[in-house]
């Protein structure tokens, strides 16, 4: 594996690729990474010439600069990691090789900077006011700058995206499709620890016992997904607060059954061809998100 910081250097080897025929599969990743994270290397592994992983703890999509600063940054060990999944090159720049300093102030100064659009109208509409949206605002704006930039960059064929991160995967996806980019969006499935919690990497910031109280998380989902045929909406989001407020140490932030495709929430199933529950849960300073397919 070939460890990569700046971006020319990056564009000159996968240029020699490209000029192979390879194809190319990406996985953008802020670090810390575990066994979720190799399955997406592992996906685009079957289905790429060339891999690409890239570290970069993005500072644009973060409201609080307490939780920027406290990410796990573990660098060494996720690169012995790539290297034994079989990645082919890991790309971990510097801010100052992202961001210009003019981008950087605009958000200490909360201020939404849409040039990464490159000139472009970009509206996610509907699908970023809600769940993750509504608790976050900028949040998304952050996540499609770093990933437009990361796109522009790599200029993968293919992208694998897990999803645990359900929102941020339709912010994705619309983004692609409004800038044109000729790129195929890939979703894998979430990947849990052995007590059904959703591998994160902010997991690592949990105590043992944090992680035990934190896998009613998953319980009330699968409770919901094997109920959601005979309860309705109110009855189902009664269960997962009830479910949730059973361990003291959980704050519930926001439960919500949605529009798979619009991410919009529903007050009846009959209003969808596809429903996912999506949860976001506190446990001490540690915000954790997870999410299941109900049909």
């Amino acid at each position: 594996m070939i460890r990569i910081n700046t971006v020319q250097h990056l564009k000159n080897h996968l240029n020699s690729f490209r000029n192979q025929g390879k194809s190319i599969g990406f996985v953008p990743t802020m670090g810390a990474l575990h066994q979720g994270h190799i399955s997406l290397i592992n996906a685009a592994k079957s289905e790429s010439d060339v891999v690409v992983c890239s570290i970069f703890v993005n500072p644009t999509q973060f409201n609080d600069l307490n939780d920027l600063a406290k990410y796990p940054r573990t660098i060494d060990v996720d690169s012995q990691l790539l290297e034994a999944a079989g990645c082919d090159i890991l790309f971990s720049p510097e801010v100052a090789e992202m961001y210009s300093e003019a981008e950087l102030e605009l958000k200490r100064q909360k201020k939404e900077d849409k040039s990464w659009s490159e000139g472009k109208a970009v509206d996610f509409g509907s699908l970023a006011m809600v769940m993750e949206g509504a608790q976050r605002p900028g949040h998304f704006n952050g996540v499609a700058q770093v990933v437009s930039k990361l796109f522009r960059i790599v200029v993968p064929q293919k992208a694998f995206f897990g999803q645990k991160d359900f929102q941020q995967l339709a912010i994705i996806r619309s983004m692609v499709k409004q800038l044109d980019m000729p790129i195929e969006i890939i979703a894998c499935p979430i990947v849990r620890e052995a007590n059904g919690l959703a591998m994160s990497s902010r997991n690592e910031r949990l105590t043992k016992d944090e992680r035990e109280q934190a896998s009613a998380i998953s319980r009330a989902l699968f409770k919901v997904k094997d109920l959601y045929s005979i309860k309705n909406v109110e009855q189902l989001k009664a269960l997962v607060e009830n479910e949730i407020n059973l361990v003291p140490q959980l704050e519930l932030e926001y439960f919500d059954m949605v529009d798979a495709q619009t991410l919009q929430p529903l007050t009846s199933f009959s209003q969808a061809k596809s429903a996912v529950a999506c949860i976001a849960v506190k446990i001490g300073h540690v915000r954790l998100i997870d999410n299941v397919l109900l049909f």
